[in-house]
Parts: C-alpha cells; sequence; structure tokens
C-alpha cells in the first residue's frame, strides 16, 4: 500500500457534476476520491483525537469532532442547532450571541429533498447544494425563504406534520433511490399546511417567509459503482483499520462490500490514507 496522505480528518469536500466530486481534507491537504473508486483504499486510524475547534486533544469525540469543553460551551453545539425552532437567540441567551448574529440570524431555506424518500430540512443559502450532497439526496427543492433560523425551524415542524424529516441511513446504503415528483408534492404541502404558514407570517410579518413559486428543482448522482454486500456501520473506535475496494460514495459515506464509514462522523479523528 502506498501513503497518499496522513492528518486529521475533516468531513468531505463535495462539488456538484455530473456526479459529486469528493475530496478528503487531512490536515491542510484534499486528497480526491473519485479516482479511487474501484480501488483497494486503506484508512487507519492513528489512535489520537483532536476537537476540530479548539484542536485540543480529546479520548471522545462530542458532536460530530468537538472536545467536550467546546460542546458544552460553543452555540454551534446547542440543541437548537439540531432543533432549530428552540433557537434562543431573541431571548438574549445565546451561547455565543456573535456567532448567533452570523450563522442564525440570517437568511435561511426551508425545502424539499428526495433522500431515501420525501422530506423537509433546512440550510443557509450558502450551503446550498451542499447540504444536500451530504445528506446524499438526489432531488431537492427549495420551498421557502425565511429571514432567520428559528423561523426556519417553526416552518420545518409545520411542514413535519405533513411529510417525514428524517433519512433513513440504511436504505440510503442498499440502492439508488428512485426519482420522485417535487414539484406536485411542494404543491401539496403548501395546501396542507397553508394555515400554519400563514400563523407564522401574521407572527413574524409577510414578508419574513416567502413562499418560492419558481425555484428549480436539482438533481445530484453520486459515484457509486456498487452498494455494500452489507449494510453494517464501520467505526475507527471498533475498526481501528477499515480497508476493502471503494465502490462508491454517497452522501459523507465512503462504501465498501462489508459496510460504510460515515466520515463526518469522525472528524477530528487522526487517520493515514493508503492506496495500492
Amino acid at each position: 500500500m502506498n501513503i497518499a496522505g496522513s492528518g486529521i480528518l475533516r468531513k468531505m469536500h463535495t462539488e456538484l457534476g455530473e456526479t459529486v466530486r469528493y475530496q478528503l481534507p487531512l490536515d491542510e491537504q484534499c486528497h480526491p476520491l473519485n479516482e479511487l473508486i474501484g480501488q483497494h483504499v486503506q484508512l487507519v486510524y492513528e489512535g489520537e483525537i483532536e476537537c476540530i475547534h479548539c484542536g485540543r486533544k480529546t479520548r471522545k469525540s462530542y458532536n460530530q469532532g468537538y472536545c467536550y469543553p467546546c460542546c458544552r460551551d460553543l452555540a454551534r453545539c446547542d440543541q437548537c442547532i439540531v432543533r432549530p425552532q428552540l433557537c434562543h437567540h431573541h431571548e438574549g441567551t445565546c451561547r455565543e450571541p456573535q456567532w448567533g448574529d452570523e450563522h442564525c440570524m440570517i437568511p435561511h431555506f426551508v425545502y424539499l429533498a428526495n433522500t431515501t424518500g420525501l422530506k423537509v430540512g433546512i440550510t443557509r443559502h450558502s450551503q446550498i447544494p451542499t447540504r444536500w450532497m451530504d445528506q446524499g439526496a438526489v432531488q431537492a427543492l427549495p420551498l421557502c425563504r425565511v429571514e432567520t433560523r428559528r423561523q426556519s425551524g417553526l416552518l420545518e415542524v409545520a411542514l413535519g406534520r405533513h411529510i417525514a424529516d428524517k433519512t433513513n441511513w440504511r436504505a440510503l446504503l442498499k440502492a439508488d433511490t428512485p426519482v420522485a415528483d417535487l414539484p406536485a408534492m411542494r404543491d401539496s404541502l403548501r395546501a396542507s399546511a397553508q394555515d400554519e404558514f400563514q400563523a407564522l407570517q401574521e407572527q413574524f410579518g409577510v414578508q419574513a417567509l416567502q413562499w418560492l413559486e419558481t425555484a428549480e428543482e436539482v438533481r445530484i448522482a453520486y459515484p457509486v459503482q456498487s452498494y455494500p454486500d452489507k449494510i453494517v456501520s464501520l467505526k475507527f473506535d471498533k475498526t481501528p483499520c477499515i480497508e476493502g475496494e471503494l465502490r462508491g460514495i454517497k452522501g459523507q459515506y465512503l462504501l465498501f462490500a462489508h459496510g460504510a464509514i460515515n466520515i463526518r462522523s469522525h472528524a477530528g479523528y487522526r487517520v493515514t490514507l493508503s492506496t495500492e
């Protein structure tokens, strides 16, 4: 095996194209991955974890890459990041008010995506289409533009009463997802959630939430030759050396015959990448 690179792992970088282009960040270098599909690839965990925010050595990674003090203190690790409807910036209790101003008190988009079925989600404009590629969506369609993260969370909850907002990771790694009629579902959702949508407009103002009537659908294809024979989640803590023929990449998963590893969940791990 030839060592291609070594360093602290971060989530894979993505670029939208005919198929998604992937790069694996290790320290300051990014290693192209698409060309490795079909080859024998080895990832070795070197037994060291660093916080992706402060660089502190930690025995355990919290919230996808943070040490415990950062997970406890940073606004980006608060529960409202996962449940944005609980954002409390407007109450003056944000852990990091300036960070909140820059990341939460800015326009967000509520979208419809097809991952392992249709779901609603939210993202900042700067994360389109990255968010969709990270989730493994094969289609996505912006539904509504709102002024803040909290508003996006409240609308997501309202729409979630009429459609799921979860991705089944096992189904994501089993087979290609069938194409769905997103514009038709958009129209159906708007009709079903009209009362909730109007209530939010009355609360925050008509201009705060704008339904996007003419947004264009985005189609996404992933570089997958074949899916795993076994749907097993591979983790460095249990298997320090993960290797085999790289069959493909989807979302933040590297796919092997014997399972798949979620790279994002191992952010902060020191890893050596080797190839044939």
